[in-house]
């Protein structure tokens, strides 16, 4: 890797970061995004890239980011390639929306000044499409459209307590905080995050979990969550191996969102909030029901933290980068 080839443009949606590489990828062979993934997973030069961008001191344990990728055909803007600490994900909604943002704001898609333009990215898990609102020329909002979800199973045995588990691009693990004895607070975080990594273990090879496209099963994170009143929701997500999700987390939400229609707590287009651990917020609601599962749509914000250019001396003992936790 030449020192100082990778650039990026960092965003937050709702808390959570998310680093969009912008230079210094090499080509990622493949003649879709989901190919694509593969490609990168099994490439070290690529596979350094993410450590370098991901792994302390240039990252932390909970960061996450992508590769802008040519899309799977001319239909859609652009593919995205999302990865964390531990590798790749299939899926990325608070990445979706920092997307959709970074997209207009840089002009990337052209969009009007005032109003609303559709941003179509194809992701590992499907194609997705985000609503991105402007202002004054400003990105005031994004909601994205994902792929459809399904509520896969309910009270699964897992580490002692019965789960639900629902797709929304990834697979998830739902479980009642107060099943668990917690609460969904920054203070219980440790313990948050034993318990669902207890679960996630235990539910590595569950029928549940199971999926037509192999590459797209297995689950991916557990979501603690308490009902806060009326049509809203706290949770934690609890993706990988213990990394926390800051966001509602977006394809949880749109998981969440097939449990709670299929449950009678929501109506097809009746949006319901779900609220995070450090208390931001996404608004959902599901969409009329197909034969594929629920169609889904996530609102958020995302903001633009920074531009970095990224060095490794070749001096440099930790190379690419360690990770604590």
């Amino acid at each position: 890797m030449r020192p100082g080839a990778v650039t990026s443009t960092d965003y937050h949606t709702a808390g959570e970061p998310f680093r969009i590489v912008t230079a210094g990828v090499p080509e990622i062979a493949g003649d879709t995004v989901l190919e694509r993934r593969d490609t990168a997973a099994s490439s070290e030069e690529l596979d350094a890239i993410r450590r370098l961008l991901c792994h302390e001191p240039r990252g932390h344990a909970d960061m996450y980011g992508c590769f802008v990728t040519p899309p799977d055909d001319a239909e859609a803007d652009f593919g995205a390639v999302f990865w964390h600490k531990d590798g790749y994900s299939t899926a990325c909604g608070h990445g979706t929306i920092a997307l959709g943002a970074w997209a207009v704001r840089s002009g990337r898609v052209q969009a009007p000044e005032d109003g609303e333009h559709e941003v179509v990215i194809d992701v590992p898990s499907g194609r997705v499409r985000a609503r991105v609102g402007t202002a004054g020329g400003r990105v005031t909002t994004v909601a994205f459209a994902n792929v459809p979800s399904f509520v896969a199973a309910r009270d699964v045995p897992a580490a002692g307590t019965p789960v639900d588990v629902a797709f929304g691009g990834a697979y998830y693990a739902f479980v009642p905080a107060e099943r668990l004895g917690l609460t969904v607070d920054p203070g219980a975080l440790p313990d948050l995050i034993d318990a669902a990594r207890e679960i996630r273990y235990a539910l590595a090879d569950a029928a549940a979990v199971r999926h037509a496209e192999s590459r797209l099963a297995g689950v991916y994170g557990v979501v603690i969550h308490e009902r806060v009143a009326g049509q809203t929701e706290r949770n934690v997500t609890v993706f990988a191996d213990g990394a926390v999700d800051r966001s509602p987390c977006g394809s949880a939400t749109s998981a969440r969102t097939a449990l709670l229609l299929d449950a009678g707590e929501v109506e097809v287009g009746e949006w319901w909030t779900n609220t995070s651990i450090i208390g931001t917020t996404f608004e959902a609601r599901a969409l009329e029901p197909t034969v594929d599962g629920v169609p889904t749509e996530v609102a958020g914000a995302a903001f633009p933290t920074g531009e970095h250019r990224f060095d490794l001396d070749p001096q440099d003992p930790l190379g690419t980068g360690f990770v604590l936790r």
